[in-house]
């Protein structure tokens, strides 16, 4: 019996591939980018010590009567501002394995207009 893999698992699968070539280092982290059917969920990681700089959710927002997308937004705009406390300017951009649409690119369009350089 051929057992398909689920819509999870082949995202897993993408994202170890992407992560064999994205990595982050001390002077240009990686923003990895999780998003789960209600939330979603950022890092600025420095993957050579193994330490997460930065991180914004959806859940520390007030979301309610915004769509998913705006939260993502906000989550975006969170990000940078969290990263320039850590005086990061420039990032990897990892998208998780999910396609560059939706909340995914609502993130990285409102990291960037608040000054993220990826």
């Amino acid at each position: 019996m051929i057992n398909k893999l689920g819509k999870n698992e082949r995202r897993q699968k993408r994202h170890m591939r992407i992560r064999n070539h994205v990595s982050g280092t001390a002077e240009v982290p990686r923003l990895n980018v999780f998003r789960s059917s209600k939330n979603i969920y950022t890092q600025i990681i420095n993957d050579v010590e193994g330490t997460t700089l930065a991180s914004a959710s959806s859940v520390d927002l007030d979301s309610e009567g915004k769509t998913k997308a705006e939260q993502a937004a906000e989550v975006g705009r969170l990000i940078a501002e969290a990263a320039k406390e850590n005086n990061v300017e420039k990032v990897v951009f990892d998208r998780g394995g999910y396609k560059y649409h939706g909340r995914v690119k609502a993130v990285a369009e409102a990291a960037r207009e608040n000054g993220l350089q990826f």
